[in-house]
């Protein structure tokens, strides 16, 4: 059948309903943050642009004029916005008088969540998909594909790429009744420290709204931007999204967003203090973006993660998923969970060293999980 490959910088033309239908038949989880309104989303607002250093390159297979097969490609001029770090791997380059940037990238911007990120209906298809991007970072320093499942490691260990392992922190649903239900598995300590850390945020007068969708009106979403702005200007950092995104967002995917608005009971009514948006798909909420227009003690822990699992359990979800990084989350429920990339460099020198590198640092993730594991928050389990 005729087929042909291309190269598309943006998603304008590309058929929404084609490109969703291929996540179809990709398993797991992560897949609402691959679907075509969402990728959009971040292009049509700017945030993943030419100019913030995320030129979309998108390998699309066609087949009788149809999607078959894509994968979202970016020429980054930075490493910002990827939570796998290879900042050490650029100032080696530099310091031997090479150019690590331009590089290539498989990722979705801005979004530590595994998922796929080949997209195809079949593994031949996802290979030729792989080799046109492998074929295209010739051109580069390096091609890196970012939180990939588990189950494609074989065929990016095939496609001759290296991988690296790094560690998140997700919540898992035992069939929790309720929240206490949750807080009785967990030792006394612990439990008596979540039952602290949320007394405070109760006496500090605050209380919570989950607003689902439609629920979520224009000034939640310019509430919730300047709270997510504050919080990035407070680290001194500048904040990857702006309000047009999560306007779109919003438009275009109501069935998957859940905002958790912290208000305050005041003289002048009640007042919105903080505001923590999730992603709710396929059993999971994905914790993603938070912002405070107040410093409120703990209320970060509370509107981030306790309402979320409250949330997660009351709607049977499976998991919650609290973001890249932050050992802290281990303390609360969260516990390790090792996460995938994948890497080629064109340099063969930079090649090996890369990859003794990643072997041994990988041993190093091994240990680190094994030693977070010892400090499960949750109760050993009753010996037999």
């Amino acid at each position: 059948m005729p087929q042909r490959l291309r190269v598309a910088d943006s998603l304008a033309g590309v058929d929404p309903s084609q490109w969703n239908a291929l996540l179809a038949h990709c398993g797991g989880a992560g897949r609402v943050f691959m679907r075509h309104e969402f990728l959009a989303a971040l292009l049509e607002s700017g945030c993943a642009s030419a100019r913030s250093g995320w030129q979309p390159q998108f390998v699309l297979l066609e087949r009788d004029g149809r999607l078959a097969g894509a994968m979202p490609l970016f020429v980054k001029s930075h490493s910002w916005g990827e939570y796998v770090f290879d900042w050490a791997w650029a100032d080696a380059y530099e310091r031997h008088g090479l150019q690590y940037y331009p590089k290539l990238l498989c990722a979705v911007p801005f979004t530590p969540v595994t998922g796929p990120r080949v997209l195809a209906a079949d593994e031949d298809t996802r290979r030729s998909l792989l080799a046109a991007a492998l074929d295209a970072a010739r051109g580069f320093s390096s091609l890196h594909l970012l939180f990939f499942p588990e189950h494609e490691a074989e065929t990016m260990r095939g496609a001759g790429m290296q991988l690296r392992r790094t560690v998140q922190f997700h919540w898992t649903n035992a069939g929790y009744a309720d929240f206490d239900d949750f807080l009785a598995r967990l030792t006394r300590r612990r439990r008596k420290i979540i039952r602290q850390e949320r007394r405070r945020v109760r006496e500090a007068g605050i209380t919570f709204r989950w607003l689902r969708g439609a629920e979520i009106e224009r000034a939640h979403w310019e509430f919730f931007e300047r709270c997510y702005r504050r919080t990035y200007a407070a680290h001194r950092s500048t904040p990857y999204l702006n309000l047009e995104f999560f306007l779109r967002l919003g438009a275009a995917m109501p069935g998957n967003t859940l905002m958790i608005l912290a208000e305050r009971n005041g003289g002048f009514g009640t007042q919105p203090v903080a505001a923590a948006l999730n992603l709710e798909a396929d059993g999971t909420l994905y914790g993603r973006y938070w912002g405070a227009a107040e410093s409120v003690p703990l209320l970060h822990f509370e509107a981030c993660y306790y309402q979320a699992i409250d949330y997660a359990i009351t709607r049977g979800l499976k998991r919650f998923e609290g973001g890249a990084q932050g050992e802290h989350k281990i303390f609360r429920g969260l516990l390790p969970v090792e996460t995938l990339s994948a890497h080629w460099l064109a340099n063969a020198r930079f090649a090996a060293a890369i990859e003794d590198y990643l072997e041994r640092e990988s041993r190093g993730v091994a240990r680190y999980v094994d030693e977070l594991n010892e400090h499960s928050p949750f109760k050993a389990p009753a010996s037999a």
